[in-house]
């Protein structure tokens, strides 16, 4: 493998922290300022050879130290994301019998019954809270679907950020200027000479 710059180690270093390659960039090259000009380089490091290499070598260190490979993570958001509060509770509604109205005549009322299943029947790895507050009130929580169909979402592709370049971008033009006319016989001449 090809032997980095140090500042490129810094950047590859910086990159496998969150993979934001424009924040990796300005920690390996902090006397850059423009931000055009940090993005379009960021982007040009990422696609460097050698970078791009170390990047992949780096990355499938870190799957065998860590045993943790992209498809478990992605397991697990979906499993988030497709999990359903009917795995873990079962709620229904039921009429009460609750004594007499001054007529005689029986009346009733309605109360909600929640049933947690059993945690040895359930995988918890979903719950993020369960408490009994001091009054009594019970509470749980899965981790957040939204959050994990979102996730999902940007892995796959669905979403695109939108991002709105201004500014001036002079560029020399040798040929401006001329006519039609006159591009058409350089054209020519520069076929003639090929």
């Amino acid at each position: 493998m090809a032997k980095l710059t140090p500042k490129q180690k810094i950047f590859v270093d910086e990159y496998l922290v969150d993979l934001n390659a424009t924040r990796a960039y300005k920690v390996a090259y902090p006397s850059c300022k423009k931000e055009e000009t940090i993005n379009a380089a960021a982007s040009r490091m990422l696609r460097n050879v050698k970078v791009k290499d170390y990047i992949d070598k780096r990355m499938k260190d870190r799957e065998k130290r860590t045993e943790i490979k992209q498809d478990d993570v992605i397991r697990e958001i979906a499993s988030i994301a497709n999990d359903d509060i009917k795995n873990y509770l079962s709620f229904k509604t039921e009429k009460v019998f609750v004594g007499y109205d001054v007529n005689g005549l029986p009346v009733q009322d309605y109360r909600t019954i929640v049933n947690m299943k059993d945690s040895d029947e359930i995988d918890t790895k979903n719950i993020s809270e369960i408490s009994i507050g001091k009054d009594g009130q019970f509470k749980f929580k899965l981790y957040c679907r939204d959050n994990a169909l979102i996730q999902l979402g940007k892995h796959l592709g669905m979403f695109k950020d939108k991002v709105e370049v201004t500014g001036n971008m002079k560029v020399n033009n040798p040929y401006e200027g001329l006519t039609t006319e006159q591009l058409l016989r350089l054209a020519q001449l520069s076929d003639d000479d090929g």
